[in-house]
């Protein structure tokens, strides 16, 4: 599908990749003792040398059983604290910058060193990326939706931890952003970004849609056209692990075009690519 994107489509997925690249790159400096505050002042930093000046949301970083987010009740349980990585032990890195007026929300995880638990949590995920997709297409309400992807969790034997975050949401839409030579943040989240989310809330509880995909009666209704940061988030015991990237839902009657993710070139997604690829290989063999 990238052959054949719009420019504006082309903006999103180059801030998008831009995301992933700083995640990688400070995932990669990561080393023992160092705090989640400590990764996500490198995520600003690695952001800002690629020319970053605005978030949606500045970075948040979890390691260990807040990967799961074990224990969260408060919001201000998700911001980044003195948690110290230690071998083995999992991460999430998430970061949603804005950059040339176009956005992104990324989520990727790993681990410090082998941790077979939560490669198995993200090889499952990828089965979850192709469901949403097929659902979307079929144009389901986004509650019902959130409902088929919990039981699917379920089945799997895993917690849904997108449910812990604000409103429950498992995505949320994305827009162009004008770019400002000042941009203040409320509580992590960029002023621009909260006023584009209040202004398609508005708009759309008079047009009976929900910019939050949520599980709530506000999501009763089909797929609303534009862009959605879609995040589905694992747990098992104390670990957690998600992707969070762009799906773009459109209009059209053709049901390949009608959704589709806006990069099959992510870093879960090449993952899972090597993966099939070695898995049909040694059958091959």
């Amino acid at each position: 599908m990238a052959a054949g994107l719009s420019a504006e489509l082309r903006g999103f997925q180059a801030v998008q990749r831009l995301a992933y690249e700083c995640a990688e790159t400070v995932a990669a400096q990561l080393r023992p003792g160092t705090t989640e505050r400590e990764a996500t002042r490198a995520l600003r930093a690695e952001a800002g040398a690629r020319g970053v000046r605005d978030w949606f949301h500045l970075p948040f970083a979890w390691f260990g059983d807040r990967t799961a987010f074990a224990g969260f009740r408060l919001p201000t349980q998700f911001f980044p604290t003195s948690r110290q990585l230690e071998p083995g032990m999992p991460f999430i890195l998430d970061l949603a910058p804005i950059h040339g007026g176009f956005t992104a929300d990324i989520g990727y995880s790993g681990s410090l060193g082998p941790n077979p638990l939560q490669d198995r949590l993200m090889a499952d995920l990828r089965e979850h990326r192709e469901f949403i997709l097929s659902e979307v297409r079929q144009r389901r309400s986004l509650r019902q939706i959130y409902e088929d992807v919990d039981r699917l969790m379920g089945r799997q034997g895993y917690q849904n931890r997108h449910r812990a975050y604000p409103f429950g949401v498992i995505a949320h839409k994305v827009d162009r952003v004008k770019e400002r030579r000042w941009s203040p943040h409320i509580a992590g989240f960029g002023t621009q970004s909260l006023r584009g989310l209040a202004n398609d809330a508005l708009h759309g509880h008079r047009e009976g849609w929900s910019p939050l995909w949520s599980p709530y009666r506000m999501s009763d209704h089909p797929p609303h056209p534009g862009l959605w940061a879609v995040e589905p988030h694992l747990g098992f015991r104390g670990t957690g692990a998600k992707f969070e990237e762009i799906l773009v839902v459109t209009d059209s009657a053709d049901p390949e075009q009608s959704a589709f993710w806006l990069d099959d070139e992510l870093p879960h997604v090449k993952r899972w690519k090597e993966a099939a690829s070695l898995t049909e290989a040694k059958g091959g063999a």
